[in-house]
């Protein structure tokens, strides 16, 4: 039987048949997974080390924040599990999440090479050619900010959030992220303000070969999305509406299937990372740096939702 009375940082080092199974509950991911992210994190967080109250070590500090990250407790109540100060717990998770963006940045990106052919073959059995990912939106919730406007961040579920938009392939894997603006604006307008917007206008996105859409339009790649997107020659969205043809019909159907990856992949994302169903007490002149490399430097007000 597994013994478990040391708190839980002491009871992470623990070396027995249970542990692998403990860093599972716990950390959401083996043991073998949580010392490789340590030892690539290690040297980005070395020079932060002197600067806490006690020499807390890398494989400490990556712990707490993988904990609280998977927990969503509180700073009180997850510091005490790992005999940190609340102070410290504050600056671990900021550390880790700086540097798990500096190691890790590049796997959020666009399938290239084998891997590449093996989302546009699993698109194609869905029944869309050349597509290469699905987008949606969903809103991370904070506290009323004190450094900005707070009715720009108030949504139409009357809550405080910031907008995070998302696109992924049908194995739920994340291909672009961008997040930061408030919880007014409208998915159009994010998809807008966007690097996806940019990098379609500019011709970079896509450089497969050229494939001709129902309707006549010719395009080299594109992306599903709801109907809260409008319709382009990279994204494709459903006709819905009333007295449908059939053919519309069938289409919207199978566009509903492929598109519905995004939403599986907000739900594995929000019930493994439970810190994210939380409201945030955050800076957000910061925020956007402890999202993605993407994120918009100054947001601003983009109009409500409908």
């Amino acid at each position: 039987m597994r013994q478990r009375t040391g708190g839980t940082w002491q009871d992470l080092r623990v070396c027995d048949d249970a542990t692998d199974d403990y860093f599972r509950e716990k950390l959401r991911m083996s043991r073998r997974m949580f010392m490789e992210i340590t030892e690539g994190c290690a040297p980005h967080l070395q020079r932060q080390v002197t600067f806490y109250r006690e020499p807390l070590q890398p494989e400490q500090i990556v712990a707490y924040a993988l904990y609280r990250w998977a927990t969503g407790e509180s700073y009180d109540n997850s510091t005490s599990s790992f005999r940190m100060g609340r102070g410290s717990g504050v600056r671990a998770m900021r550390d880790v999440t700086t540097a798990m963006l500096r190691v890790y940045g590049d796997k959020i990106s666009w399938a290239t090479g084998v891997r590449k052919h093996v989302v546009l073959g699993a698109f194609l059995d869905k029944g869309f050619s050349n597509s290469h990912g699905a987008v949606d939106c969903t809103h991370i919730y904070v506290g009323k900010p004190a450094n900005a406007p707070s009715e720009n961040y108030f949504d139409r579920k009357h809550c405080f959030s910031v907008i995070a938009q998302v696109v992924v392939d049908l194995d739920l894997r994340v291909l672009d992220v961008f997040v930061g603006y408030p919880g007014s604006c409208h998915d159009i307008w994010v998809i807008h303000l966007s690097s996806l917007s940019r990098h379609a206008e500019e011709g970079t996105m896509f450089r497969g070969p050229p494939v001709m859409l129902p309707g006549g339009v010719r395009t080299n790649g594109y992306i599903l999305g709801d109907n809260g997107y409008p319709p382009s020659e990279w994204t494709v969205v459903p006709y819905e509406g009333i007295n449908q043809h059939p053919d519309e019909e069938s289409f919207d159907t199978k566009e509903k299937v492929a598109r519905g990856a995004v939403e599986r992949a907000f739900g594995r994302l929000k019930g493994m990372w439970r810190l994210s169903l939380r409201s945030h007490k955050t800076n957000l002149s910061t925020a956007a740096v402890h999202g993605r490399l993407h994120s918009p430097q100054h947001p601003a007000r983009c109009g409500y939702r409908v």
